[in-house]
């Protein structure tokens, strides 16, 4: 089974509209699986392995080093 970014949200809990600003920025995973003709992907996959690994492994926002 492989989640659209709809999918990866119900089972992260982020919002849709923050994995798609992470997917543009390239801080998303690649696809496991991508569907389409030709060059025109029209949907993309991800494993909960994929998603797991992802979460288990993405940076945090870091520490405020400003604050006392």
């Amino acid at each position: 089974m492989f989640l659209s970014l709809r999918g990866i949200a119900a089972y992260t809990g982020l919002s849709e509209n923050t994995l798609k600003a992470y997917s543009q920025r390239g801080y998303m995973p690649a696809p496991d699986v991508e569907i389409g003709t030709g060059d025109k992907v029209t949907a993309k996959g991800w494993s909960t392995n994929t998603i797991d690994h992802w979460l288990a492994n993405r940076p945090g926002r870091g520490a405020r080093t400003d604050l006392k």
